[in-house]
């Protein structure tokens, strides 16, 4: 069997089967950075992301004997990831969902449009970038979206999934991923818009 660095996701998990524990370890390495950016972009929490993101793995441990290895690794380990972030939003209270609305900003050509400013990296807490204070802004009206909303706005712009990947990991079908990221990115134009106002042109 070649190193383990050279295996694919799906590579790993069959050698974890078969009891090397570092592929599990390896699998853990090469996930812990975007895994855990989704985290605390849908929870809005450090701690709750840090909490979430050992439940998933330690879910997939448990459950890696029904993983199908002719499948992907990433879309079966964000489907656990995103499950267990529900749980946790579950136990705080639910938040109501806003009507759709017109884009960002001004009437003027040069309005800035909510899609560049989701396209936007958002820093993790003590990273420090030039456009921290958008990103901060960013970061508080994705935070105030309904929970099925912000899932998908994140997995569909932020992770850049397929809207197979994202019909398969949500358990919806294709048509609903459409229109439920549809009416995400809606909502939050008019969050922005009513927050921000005009300042999302001139960011």
């Amino acid at each position: 069997m070649p190193p383990l660095n050279d295996l694919t996701d799906s590579q790993l998990v069959l050698a974890y089967k078969e009891g090397q524990v570092e592929a599990f370890n390896l699998l853990v390495s090469r996930f812990r950075q975007e895994l855990y950016h989704f985290l605390v972009r849908f929870l809005s929490d450090r701690a709750a992301a840090e909490d979430v993101f050992q439940e998933a793995f330690l879910q997939v441990h448990l459950s890696i004997e029904t993983f199908d290895t002719d499948r992907r690794f990433k879309p079966w380990l964000f489907t656990i990831a995103a499950n267990k972030a529900r749980d946790y939003l579950r136990r705080r209270s639910q938040r109501s969902a806003a009507q759709l609305s017109a884009p960002v900003g001004g009437d003027s050509d040069s309005q800035r449009e909510f899609l560049d400013l989701l396209q936007a990296e958002i820093s993790l807490p003590g990273e420090v970038t030039e456009q921290a204070e958008t990103q901060e802004l960013v970061r508080d009206v994705v935070t105030e979206l309904p929970d099925h909303l912000r899932e998908i706005l994140i997995l569909a712009y932020f992770h850049q999934f397929p809207y197979k990947d994202i019909a398969d990991m949500l358990g919806i079908p294709l048509g609903t991923v459409k229109s439920r990221l549809h009416a995400a990115v809606g909502t939050f134009a008019d969050l922005w818009k009513q927050r921000h106002g005009q300042r999302g042109a001139d960011a």
